[in-house]
């Protein structure tokens, strides 16, 4: 239904998660840190980022400013998972913080609420391209056409 790209330096904490979205009709992608994730949404489109917060070299909160920093991505969804407390900068920057160990449940509503959100909002400007099945998935109309996105929002 969406596509979903989660970054986490530890695969094993990602895999359960991954599984059950893919479980729930999303695709999913995983990358082991904040740079493969920015290589990756350079190339490809998603509909939500689901990041830990600690990672080596450039953390959760650093990735999701990058992200508000471009205006290709500043729209995306941004659920960050730590076993931290929630930073301070989450409040402003991220869509949603869960606390480890998250209840999956829980994250795969909160991604099928985003998406939907940004769906429907995307629909209604015409600039987000999405899929015929995550649009029916929301009950939104499906965009007739993409609007055409190229930016490089990172050196």
């Amino acid at each position: 239904m969406a596509n979903v790209l989660l970054v986490d330096d530890e695969p094993e904490n990602a895999c359960s998660l991954a599984l059950a979205l893919e479980h729930s009709g999303h695709r999913v992608h995983i990358t082991g840190d904040a740079r493969a994730a920015l290589d990756f949404m350079r190339r490809e489109s998603i509909e939500c980022l689901i990041t830990d917060y600690q990672m080596p070299d450039i953390d959760g909160v650093q990735l999701c400013l990058m992200i508000r920093a471009c205006p290709r991505l500043a729209g995306t969804p941004v659920l960050m998972v730590s076993a931290a407390p929630e930073p301070a900068e989450c409040q402003w920057c991220c869509s949603q913080f869960f606390r480890k160990p998250v209840c999956i449940e829980e994250v795969i509503e909160a991604v099928d609420a985003h998406v939907a959100a940004r769906i429907t909002v995307g629909l209604r400007a015409g600039i987000h391209k999405v899929s015929l099945r995550a649009a029916m998935r929301c009950g939104a109309p499906a965009a007739s056409r993409w609007a055409p996105v190229r930016s490089a929002c990172w050196p």
